[in-house]
């Protein structure tokens, strides 16, 4: 994606155990009609040039239409995915998203993207008091503090953005858009499995 000469890159985070879900792999979950690496990969595509995915089991990703790489930390946490994506991304900016994250919207996507500022380091959704920094954009400035930070054994994605610039994507905006949080929305229990059925039923996703 390039805006006003400002480019981004996608990054999916396909790291974690999965224990609840009883280790299956949630990016091979079938939603509907097809998984939500699928469905993450087809909205993703219609909007970026690039698509970054981080794994530590690259083996069960070759033939998608992504880039694959590996964490570079390896800490097992979000924030050691994120780092790596950005990292990897060949972009100055890249949008981040899980790989359990079935519903995620394109209105979302291009308002932050459309919210990009070269001056600014981080672009986050911040609502009802919470970041959502697994459907934020991130500026590769943020590297050497994600880096500062995980060498310190600190995992908490928020801990750096003090040290950074951010812009706050709001409540009201999201809502202009995305009014249901669909985008939010993650498939990491056998209960949010049960229930994306039900949104499949109510949006009428395929």
């Amino acid at each position: 994606m390039n805006i006003q000469n400002i480019t981004c890159s996608a990054v999916i985070v396909a790291g974690g155990l999965n224990s609840r879900m009883g280790g299956d792999n949630k990016a091979f979950l079938k939603i509907g009609n097809t998984t939500i690496l699928n469905r993450l990969i087809h909205t993703l595509q219609e909007l970026f040039d690039e698509i970054v995915l981080v794994t530590r089991n690259p083996q069960d990703y070759w033939g998608y239409p992504v880039r694959i790489v590996t964490d570079i930390y390896q800490d097992r946490c979000s924030l050691t995915g994120i780092h790596s994506g950005l990292y990897h991304s060949t972009n100055d900016f890249a949008f981040v998203v899980p790989c359990d994250a079935p519903f995620l919207q394109s209105a979302v996507i291009k308002l932050l993207l459309g919210a990009i500022e070269l001056e600014k380091d981080i672009v986050i959704p911040h609502h009802e008091g919470y970041y959502e920094p697994l459907c934020a954009v991130y500026s590769k400035r943020c590297l050497s503090f994600i880096e500062a930070q995980l060498a310190k054994k600190n995992y908490r994605i928020f801990e750096f953005f003090k040290h950074v610039n951010v812009k706050e994507i709001t409540s009201e905006q999201i809502n202009t858009v995305d009014p249901e949080r669909l985008s939010f929305f993650n498939v990491n229990t056998p209960d949010t499995l049960a229930r994306s059925i039900t949104l499949i039923e109510k949006n009428g996703f395929e």
